[in-house]
């Protein structure tokens, strides 16, 4: 049985404390077979959600030189994953690196990571957050939460819960920015459960998928999701069924974290679930090669 090799580039800040953004992607695409080369954008000692004093040193100008030498050695992707970026010039120099990597197969995964409960984190100006709906235009998926989803569009923050026709309007007018598929992250249409929403642009098609709200702030969990989404979607899911696994996954993550960390803000408790998506990809992978063997 023949094994597809699927491979990314992710585009995102390391963080040594906190578990999120490339210390979270590298290991969750990982074990979702994909070979993973990292593009840091910026190097924190800790991530900016609850900590004070922290190191930050943005890499603006290592971007276009690690990735041409990149080009020169003849590296290839089968999805470019962007994520947090440390300055406004990243923006179009990002912009620069799709273009230089993108082909009719490549798949553009944006993460718009800006904010969140209706507030922007506190390295991003306005400047920046405008600058990120360029970006979005230029890909095929996008996965901003509410906030998120807000500053893009140039609306107002509205909280929780939701109507589904609201959720609706902001995939819709998402995608009509120019992405096929837009997923929305911290969609609530009760008090009760919270998850995603999802959108197929080509199809028109929306889900939604729940779990039970878990009270807390649990900084990471983002990553978590889209990593193991853009896993799911080079694997051969449907949006769907990426989308559903990928909710699974991060919920079960927060169960852990809730239970088992005095601090959250030390990051999720992601590890000990790794083993459980590894072997849900591996089923996908199993059963789809050989219903494409069957005669």
């Amino acid at each position: 049985m023949t094994y597809q090799i699927r491979s990314a580039a992710a585009i995102h800040d390391i963080s040594g404390v906190g578990k999120c953004s490339l210390t979270v992607a590298l290991p969750v695409l990982s074990v979702c077979g994909v070979e993973t080369s990292v593009l840091p954008t910026a190097v924190l000692s800790t991530h900016t959600g609850g900590f004070e004093g922290f190191t930050y040193r943005e890499l603006t100008e290592d971007l276009l030189p690690m990735a041409r030498h990149w080009k020169q050695v003849g590296c290839e992707f089968g999805a470019l994953y962007s994520g947090f970026l440390g300055s406004a010039a990243q923006i179009g120099i990002v912009e620069q690196i799709f273009q230089m990597f993108q082909d009719k197969k490549t798949l553009v995964f944006v993460d718009p990571v800006m904010g969140d409960n209706g507030k922007l984190y506190r390295t991003y100006t306005p400047e920046m957050a405008d600058g990120m709906a360029g970006l979005c235009r230029a890909a095929d998926v996008v996965v901003p939460n509410l906030t998120e989803a807000s500053h893009l569009l140039g609306v107002p923050y509205r909280e929780g819960p939701y109507s589904s026709g609201y959720v609706e309007d902001v995939l819709r007018r998402l995608c009509e920015m120019g992405p096929e598929m837009a997923v929305l992250t911290g969609v609530s249409l009760d008090r009760e459960q919270v998850g995603t929403a999802c959108l197929d642009g080509r199809t028109g098609e929306m889900r939604f998928f729940f779990r039970q709200r878990v009270e807390g702030l649990y900084h990471g969990t983002g990553d978590l999701f889209a990593s193991a989404l853009l896993g799911g979607l080079l694997n051969g899911m449907c949006l769907f069924e990426a989308c559903e696994i990928a909710t699974e996954f991060t919920w079960r993550c927060i169960l852990s974290t809730r239970e088992l960390s005095k601090d959250t803000r030390f990051g999720p408790k992601f590890e000990i679930h790794l083993p459980w998506l590894a072997a849900r990809m591996e089923r996908f992978r199993t059963t789809h090669l050989e219903e494409k063997q069957r005669p």
